[in-house]
């Protein structure tokens, strides 16, 4: 994943990114954190170590994004390693993207806008999902199955197309198209 796609994504995919795929699953969380009182020269060879892996990272640019989205870094301590940047270059980061950063957090906050991508994900589930079914043993007929898959479509269309109505008039369309 690269810094460019990561900026656009919402949160909750950006951290499912991070949940499925990140390095340091395998490693002790607490390496990337400096520990209260611990030096400098202690710090900073698990510093280097948790900047390497971050750096070999498949979603380093997920993580990035998630830990300037919500605010991790402090400009004067550097006492954290998150998506391959320490607290001050998190920090610095945040500031030299505030703009973009306000703009993904209002669409990160934006619920409805989630939950029409929820029902639409799960509408093209339902439709590319195969009819073919087995129920106690015995095969179901396809045009049970497909009625069934035609009544759930039916059913998140309705829903996405409630949520979309009510959205747009609070956005202030005058009809919803």
């Amino acid at each position: 994943m690269t810094s460019a796609t990561a900026r656009h994504l919402r949160r909750g995919v950006l951290q499912a990114a991070v949940d499925a795929g990140a390095a340091c699953t395998s490693i002790d969380i607490d390496a990337f954190f400096r520990i209260d009182g611990e030096t400098d020269i202690e710090w900073a060879p698990r510093r280097t170590a948790a900047l390497r892996t971050c750096a070999a990272c498949p979603v380093r640019a997920a993580c990035e994004e998630l830990a300037l989205r919500v605010g991790e870094g402090d400009p004067g301590a550097d006492e954290i390693v998150r998506g391959g940047l320490t607290g001050p270059e998190l920090a610095a980061a945040r500031v030299a993207h505030a703009v973009r950063l306000a703009v993904a957090v209002d669409a990160d906050r934006d619920t409805e806008g989630s939950q029409l991508d929820m029902l639409m994900a799960q509408r093209h589930v339902v439709a590319t999902t195969s009819t073919e079914r087995v129920r106690d043993g015995k095969r179901v007929p396809a045009a049970v199955v497909q009625q069934e898959h035609n009544v759930r479509i039916r059913s998140l269309s309705l829903q996405i197309a409630k949520v979309r109505t009510a959205r747009r008039a609070r956005a202030g369309w005058g009809v919803a198209a």
